[in-house]
C-alpha cells in the first residue's frame, strides 16, 4: 500500500508547533461576557414588604408596640433630611398600602437626584378562614403581609438635592394613600414619647417623673361642707 500523502502546508504548519509552555494571553482581547462573575460582592438588596426567610409559625394579630417606659425610639430624622411621621394613632398597614405609598413618591420625584430610606418593613403575616365560615378548624390560610406602626414612627424618610416644597407635596400624596394622620417632620426636630413632643418646656425628665402624689383627704372638712341630714 502506497504511503499516504501530505499537503505541504499541513507541514509547515505542524513544523512551526512548539510544545513548549506558552506565552499567556493577554486579558484585553477576550470579551467582557466571558470574564463577568455570576456573583457580586455588594450586599443583596433586601424586600421590605416581606420577610426574607417567610414564617416558622403563624403570627398573632398582636398589637403594635407601646412605649411605656418613655421610649422615643423611630420618632426622629436618622438618615435623611426630610421624614414622613405618623401623628393620629397606632394601627397595622399592610404591605399593598405601603408599596403604594412608596410608589407615589417616586412618581412625584421622578427626574431628580434622590435616596429614600424606609424605616418599617412588613413581616407580619395576616390570615383569614373567609366569610361565613363556622368557628374552629384553624387560623386560616395567609393573605397578605403588614407592619405594626407605632404612634409617632418615622416611616420614611428622603434625602437628596430637592426643594423642601417638593419633598413635602410627595409625602403629603403619600399619606392620603396610607391609613391614618400623618405629619412632615424634617432632621434635627425633637423626639416625641408618646403623642407628646419634646421641646417648649417639656423635658424628657419631666414626662418619666411619676405622678405627683396626692394629701390624703380631710374627712372633717368635707364632712362640714355636706349638708346636714335629718
Amino acid at each position: 500500500m502506497p504511503p499516504l500523502r501530505v499537503a505541504s502546508s499541513l507541514t509547515a504548519q505542524l513544523n512551526n508547533l512548539s510544545l513548549g509552555p506558552s506565552r499567556p494571553t493577554s486579558l484585553q482581547h477576550f470579551e467582557p461576557s466571558v470574564l463577568s462573575h455570576t456573583f457580586s460582592t455588594s450586599r443583596p438588596t433586601l424586600n421590605w414588604l416581606a420577610p426574607k426567610g417567610g414564617e416558622s409559625r403563624k403570627s398573632r394579630k398582636g398589637r403594635p408596640r407601646v412605649p411605656t417606659g418613655g421610649s422615643t425610639r423611630g420618632t426622629t430624622v436618622v438618615w435623611g433630611d426630610y421624614g414622613l411621621r405618623m401623628r393620629d394613632h397606632d394601627r397595622r398597614i399592610s404591605a399593598a398600602q405601603l408599596k403604594n405609598g412608596e410608589d407615589v413618591i417616586r412618581k412625584r420625584l421622578r427626574g431628580l437626584k434622590f435616596r429614600m430610606y424606609m424605616r418599617i418593613c412588613a413581616n407580619i403575616g395576616v390570615y383569614t378562614s373567609g366569610n361565613e365560615s363556622r368557628m374552629g378548624k384553624g387560623k386560616g390560610s395567609f393573605d397578605h403581609w403588614a407592619s405594626r406602626v407605632a404612634v409617632s414612627k418615622i416611616i420614611f424618610e428622603l434625602k437628596g438635592d430637592v426643594h423642601e416644597q417638593i419633598v413635602r407635596d410627595a409625602f403629603r400624596l403619600a399619606a392620603n394613600k396610607l391609613p391614618g394622620l400623618y405629619e412632615f417632620v424634617k432632621k434635627g426636630d425633637p423626639p416625641v414619647m408618646g403623642i407628646t413632643k419634646v421641646g417648649n418646656g417639656v423635658t424628657m425628665e419631666d414626662l418619666k417623673r411619676p405622678r405627683k402624689s396626692l394629701p390624703p383627704p380631710n374627712l372633717e372638712d368635707t364632712a362640714s361642707r355636706l349638708p346636714a341630714s335629718t
